[in-house]
């Protein structure tokens, strides 16, 4: 193993010791795996093929004695000329006065810096006498702190790699190594620091990439078969023909979306191990209707069902569409922090009974006042609202219930099988029949008028609107509508007959709720909001949904936000009003006038934005990768997720001595000691 300490690599000292360990870096393997960020390649190219103001490699023949001036404190400016292709090359270099004794009449000279196309000029960052040993050249370039520099930690490693390179051991087996053409771990790591070609560089990142998505993946996969074996799940013996006969009343059919969810599901919860599931869906696809069935297959095995939500208004909905599902097939009752008194304790008494069938709620739920009889399953709807711990206190209620969590953010494969690797994942992409699709526009603000003129006429029909702005109060710093502001002049703007409203996030949950419940009895027929109507009420009276300065929306955001109208069977718009100024911006304006699937925008999401905007980054879980990307590497990712559960399930880390040093690395990484929840 590698353990030892830096110092013991031949020329690094007691303080350049203490520098690299304020770096993370103190054993000689963090030394050999502290890649580089990124690389500067230095590649000699024709002028003809040189991009104004690119940084670029040039070589030529020095045709001027270098020319010095001085300026400021201290600053010097040198020129001279270079003769490249037979023209002459104007070269400057600041703050270089030594190089003037350095740099003769006829020499060969290779110089990188920031090309000027129309001064035919160079401005050089580094030189090097004589000519590149070849004609493409890869600087790495190392994230460093303090004292150190990349020059110093470069020999570092390089003699690093001399003192020790030997002992790097190889943790895949050969097959995988023969199989997917990449280099042994020996040699993908010579590679990371000293490349000889893009082609070499290329071979060793996918290698590291693969790796440590396996790695990854088979953490995941181990904790998730101690989790199977220690929870001993519940089991749950349903009436198949009950569920039957509850699908039947529904007077929709199920789309084969929702059928295939459900299937999985009924799967899980007849197991004997505890579900743990994340169901995927737009907005309007039906995720609640396959729920309602799994809370009903739980009754029907003579157990009780738990419904959480976010927000008191989301689960005063929730409740209200149980019971009309349900009819009169099971007792459902709602306990939120608004529920006190003589009611309140009502409900737990009957609760603890087994007299309450399912409980909706939201985070009232978890408190210790809280006790089921015998809970079967939890369904966490808009999970990644709830931290981990309040889902665990659901969770450990009951006798391992199993637990669904929903959500209407389309996370894309991608990502879902990494940020919930340990979850089975269902997924519901496509809408039920006849559903309208949503007319997405964009427009500039100076057409604000028009817009406003659009939402009148629809109002006067019977219908309502949203318009959601980025801030609440007017902000110096940025020049976008805020909420408070608009819903003033709308107030003057509009006849008293159309009753403006507004919501935002600092205003009190009650009055939110206020106003929400306005809204939804149409007392309020246009509301101003901030986002905070992204997860929430159905309103399928409101047809309009109107987003200002949305280029500062990212597309999931602006999705969710459409999501809000088009839940009745009226035709719906969104109207994105935007000026962007980059292209991303434009790119996405574009995109949301072009689809309505969730699923497609959270890919291309993924691509503009990066995964920071799915999951708050902190507490997503989303591990750090040196080397591997996963948006860009995705295929990988995929692979090493195939090849982890295969490893697993065919027990290969104890029984396959090619698996040995794999096995050992985990073990020295604590996999096998994690303490489940």
């Amino acid at each position: 193993m590698l353990d030892y300490s830096v110092s013991d690599v031949k020329g690094i000292g007691e303080k350049f010791a203490d520098d690299l360990t304020a770096m993370n870096i103190h054993t000689v393997e963090d030394l050999l795996f502290h890649f580089p960020t990124r690389y500067d390649v230095l590649e000699i190219l024709p002028l003809s093929e040189l991009i104004h103001e690119d940084k670029v490699t040039i070589e030529g023949r020095v045709l001027s004695a270098p020319s010095l001036s001085f300026f400021g404190k201290k600053k010097s400016r040198l020129s001279f000329n270079v003769e490249v292709e037979n023209i002459a090359v104007k070269v400057v270099m600041f703050n270089r006065a030594f190089a003037k004794n350095q740099i003769n009449i006829g020499d060969t000279i290779t110089l990188t810096g920031k090309w000027d196309a129309h001064r035919l000029q160079i401005t050089v960052s580094n030189y090097q006498k004589g000519s590149m040993e070849k004609s493409t050249n890869i600087q790495p370039i190392y994230s460093v702190k303090g004292e150190v520099t990349n020059f110093r930690l470069k020999k570092a490693i390089q003699q690093a790699i001399k003192d020790f390179g030997d002992e790097i051991e190889e943790i895949l087996p050969r097959d995988m190594i023969r199989e997917y053409k990449i280099p042994t771990r020996k040699d993908a790591v010579k590679t990371m620091h000293f490349p000889e070609s893009r082609v070499s560089l290329k071979h060793a990142k996918r290698r590291f990439t693969y790796e440590e998505f396996l790695l990854f993946q088979l953490k995941i996969q181990i904790l998730r078969k101690r989790r199977r074996e220690q929870s001993a799940g519940n089991a749950q013996q349903y009436d198949e023909s009950k569920i039957q006969q509850f699908i039947s009343k529904f007077p929709f059919v199920l789309t084969n979306a929702q059928q295939k969810s459900l299937d999985q599901i009924l799967i899980d919860m007849k197991s004997p191990h505890r579900m743990n599931r994340l169901l995927q869906g737009d907005v309007g696809s039906g995720k609640t209707a396959v729920a309602a069935i799994g809370l009903y297959a739980s009754i029907t095995a003579n157990k009780q069902g738990a419904l959480m939500v976010p927000t008191e208004i989301l689960a005063e909905q929730h409740y209200q569409s149980l019971k009309e599902m349900f009819g009169g097939l099971a007792r459902i009752e709602l306990l939120t922090g608004s529920v006190k008194g003589k009611k309140r304790k009502e409900i737990l008494t009957d609760l603890q009974n087994n007299e309450v069938d399912i409980l909706v709620g939201t985070h009232a739920l978890i408190q210790d006042e809280v006790h089921f009889d015998d809970l079967g399953l939890v369904v966490v709807d808009e999970q990644h609202r709830f931290g981990v711990e309040q889902r665990r206190a659901l969770s450990n209620k009951g006798l391992y219930p199993d637990v669904l969590f929903m959500t209407a953010t389309p996370i894309p494969r991608t990502l879902a099988i990494t940020a919930f690797g340990d979850m089975d994942v269902s997924v519901i992409d496509e809408m039920p029949q006849g559903r309208k699709e949503i007319e997405t526009y964009w427009t500039k603000a100076n057409t604000f008028d028009r817009v406003l003129s659009f939402i009148e006429k629809h109002v006067n029909e019977g219908e309502q609107a949203y318009i959601i702005c980025p801030l609440i109060e007017e902000s110096e710093k940025l020049d976008i509508q805020d909420a408070v502001d608009l819903y003033n002049q709308l107030v003057d703007y509009y006849p008293d007959s159309i009753r403006v409203g507004l919501m935002h996030g600092r205003l009190h949950p009650n009055e939110k709720d206020q106003v929400m419940k306005e809204f939804a009895a149409n007392e309020v027929q246009v509301l101003v909001s901030t986002t905070v109507v992204e997860v929430g009420v159905n309103v399928p009276n409101a047809t309009i949904m109107v987003i200002y300065d949305a280029e500062r929306f990212g597309l999931s955001q602006l999705h969710q936000l459409r999501g809000r109208v088009g839940r009745g069977d009226k035709q719906s718009y969104c109207i994105l009003i935007a000026d962007p100024k980059s292209e991303t911006g434009k790119e996405r304006m574009r995109i949301m006038t072009e689809t309505n699937n969730g699923f497609e925008l959270s890919e291309q999401d993924l691509k503009l934005r990066g995964p920071g905007d799915f999951f708050g980054t902190k507490q997503s879980g989303l591990p750090e990768f040196k080397v591997a990307d996963m948006i860009h590497d995705y295929r990988a990712l995929e692979t090493a997720r195939n090849d982890a559960q295969e490893i697993i399930q065919f027990n290969l880390l104890d029984e396959d001595s090619e698996y040995e040093n794999l096995r050992v690395l985990l073990e020295n990484e604590g996999v096998f000691d994690t303490v489940l929840d």
